[in-house]
């Protein structure tokens, strides 16, 4: 039983998505952001991976029963302000995740359809991405492919801004309620990323690119950054913005640190604040 003595509670963010062991990315990346920006961070395990800084040896799925334990044993007592979803590898988990949305009547959902990692590796069963858009794009507030994964799912390389724009917009035909296409793998000094919405002007921000080694996780870190702002009451627009200048200086804080023989991580507690307090209602 609850005590009337409690007057307060933590943003809550759930992560549902992949472990990864380096510590980089994944569950882990998210849940060090979580921290950073001072919300209460959870977890549904969709996959173990045996990685590192260098590349991913193996990838072990979580039983679909065992994911939806997970996010029922999370959700049924603690709650969640706000859903970050990362890797899912088979159309089984996607179902998974699709009907807990629905279960819990989830709105502010981060969805980083992650499917090849920074080295490369596929970490997607290619039976599960028709299932993935057919059954996720219409459930989240948001998506936030990378080019390399906006091409898989339009069907054709991605090498300049007006490809972006054209596949942000492809993206929404197919059920996506607004999309943050992330252009870091296209050449040049500045790093345009690309927000659409189906009810507004598609919003360009630029930025002079950060040169760091040490780029791991970037992708989980920003749609993790997006859910912890949405959790504290931000727009969708502010959290983007806001999870973009976390993720800089998070690339800036950590450019010069060695982390492993290859590409390291992001310095995430570059900056922590304490744990934000909400009132209970």
């Amino acid at each position: 039983m609850t005590s009337n003595l409690f007057q307060f509670e933590y943003p809550r963010v759930l992560s549902i998505a992949g472990s990864d062991s380096g510590g980089g990315a994944g569950i882990q990346a998210d849940l060090k952001t979580f921290a950073a920006l001072g919300c209460y961070g959870m977890t549904a395990i969709t996959a173990l991976t045996a990685q590192n800084t260098c590349g991913v040896r193996a990838i072990h799925g979580v039983p679909p029963q065992i994911l939806r334990d997970q996010i029922d044993a999370v959700l049924e007592d603690i709650g969640a302000d706000a859903v970050k979803i990362g890797m899912l590898h088979s159309p089984e988990i996607v179902l998974t995740v699709a009907q807990a949305l629905d279960r819990y009547v989830l709105a502010k959902v981060v969805f980083d359809p992650v499917m090849v990692a920074t080295s490369g590796a596929v970490l997607i069963d290619n039976t599960a991405v028709e299932v993935l858009v057919r059954e996720l794009f219409p459930r989240v507030a948001v998506i936030t492919p990378n080019l390399d994964e906006a091409a898989l799912l339009v069907g054709h390389p991605l090498t300049c801004a007006q490809d972006m724009e054209q596949a942000a917009f492809a993206l929404l035909a197919k059920g996506a309620h607004a999309v943050l296409l992330k252009g870091g793998h296209l050449a040049g000094d500045i790093v345009m990323d690309l927000l659409v919405t189906a009810d507004g002007e598609p919003l360009w921000m630029q930025a002079p690119r950060i040169h760091s080694p040490n780029t791991h996780g970037t992708g989980c870190t920003l749609s993790s950054a997006m859910a912890a702002y949405l959790a504290l009451g931000t727009t969708l627009v502010e959290a983007v913005q806001q999870a973009r200048a976390f993720v800089r200086e998070a690339l800036q804080a950590g450019a010069l640190v060695r982390t492993g023989q290859c590409g390291g991580p992001l310095n995430h507690g570059h900056a922590p604040v304490p744990m934000r307090l909400k009132q209970l209602p």
